[in-house]
């Protein structure tokens, strides 16, 4: 599943630098604005301790864990929105991501050169929030006028039903705030808003990047920005990216467990922020496990079990039967498949199932 989150800020934030920990990428991270051009591309593994448990349990020839894509995008500047720095490039590449991670500087460090020539994440939130507002108020008014003729000249029923949703988005774009904060009034409303692509529709998660000593507890900057994100309920994180570079060099997990043990963290910033990545883009996970393979796939919140179907193979969305369907937890307490079967805990489904995370799943299908 092709789904990717964007990792934006500010030059000289963090960015590249948390990205070549959580992705398979190698971007250039250097103490210079706009050392990233082109948007870099990698994916990681999402951390699932019940891939592990299941696999002691069925015993197979290979685990293969979930991934979420990222993508590096070029740093933005005040002004991206009327084509300053590298604003066109980098207002397009984010149109194409389903998701944001924005990384906020929340350290102090002489060697590493701001933007902007002093520390505040509060106003760097702000530049870029305002840049991606403004693109999208731009976007939103050379709809209004064309879809309002149809609607009055043309009687175009579904253009009235856009028309009164752009002047929704103007209004609130208008006063600041983020389109996602617009409320849809119903499903076909869902439908028109994703047809729009506006960038400040998008999920987002604020990261902030400290320095070692604020890896647990943050520090005065993070305060900051928690207490502007709680009163816009946005989520935040706070991540060492210096300590995750460290982290990522060691080559065993048992190193990386007694790094994280010596500076009293009980997992690693990364791994809390692939999950919560994985989160932001609604993904659920379900499982096929046998002798050959116990894997996790991805899906979306609310897809029906031919379509979870289809991620394995098209044939067997398009010629699906039913489902079988083990809840984790009961394959873990009966230990397997035939027990499971055998003690009613195997549920048959439909068409219709909505596919739950942690489900094990067994599809069977016409040719």
């Amino acid at each position: 599943m092709a789904l990717k989150c964007g990792i934006v800020g500010l030059p000289n934030v963090g960015k590249s630098t948390l990205f070549n920990c959580v992705s398979s990428g190698k971007a250039q991270a250097a103490n210079f604005p706009f050392c990233t051009i082109e948007p870099n591309l990698g994916s990681t593994q999402v951390p699932d301790a019940r891939l592990e448990q299941l696999a002691s349990l069925v015993h197979p020839g290979r685990i293969v864990p979930a991934t979420v894509d990222f993508v590096d995008i070029a740093g933005l500047v005040k002004g991206a929105s009327k084509g300053e720095g590298l604003g066109n490039q980098f207002l397009a590449n984010i149109r194409e991501t389903d998701a944001i991670l924005h990384i906020l500087r929340c350290f102090d460090d002489p060697d590493v050169v701001h933007v902007d020539g002093s520390v505040d994440p509060v106003r760097d939130k702000e530049i870029i929030d305002t840049e991606l507002q403004l693109r999208d108020l731009e976007t939103v008014e050379s709809r209004i006028a064309k879809v309002q003729k149809q609607a009055v000249t043309g009687g175009d029923k579904q253009a009235a039903k856009l028309a009164g949703l752009l002047v929704r988005y103007r209004d609130a774009l208008s006063r600041g705030n983020n389109a996602r904060t617009v409320e849809l009034a119903n499903q076909d409303e869902e439908r028109m808003a994703r047809e729009l692509f506006l960038l400040t529709n998008k999920p987002v998660l604020y990261v902030c990047n400290v320095d070692e000593k604020s890896a647990q507890s943050g520090n005065l900057y993070t305060r900051k920005v928690a207490e502007i994100l709680e009163k816009e309920n946005e989520q935040y994180l706070i991540v060492a990216g210096r300590i995750e570079s460290e982290i990522a060099e060691l080559e065993s997990f048992q190193e990386r467990q007694m790094f994280l043990e010596s500076i009293g963290l009980e997992e690693s910033g990364v791994s809390r922020l692939v999950k919560a990545a994985f989160r932001l883009l609604e993904l659920e996970t379900y499982f096929t496990a046998g002798p050959m393979e116990v894997k996790a796939w991805t899906c979306r919140k609310g897809t029906k079990a031919p379509q979870a179907a289809g991620l394995i193979h098209s044939d067997f969305e398009h010629g699906f039967i039913r489902a079988e369907v083990i809840k984790f937890d009961d394959f873990m307490r009966y230990g397997s498949e035939a027990a499971c079967r055998e003690a009613g805990k195997m549920a048959v489904e439909g068409k219709n199932y909505m596919v739950q995370d942690g489900d094990i799943m067994h599809f069977l299908f016409s040719r």
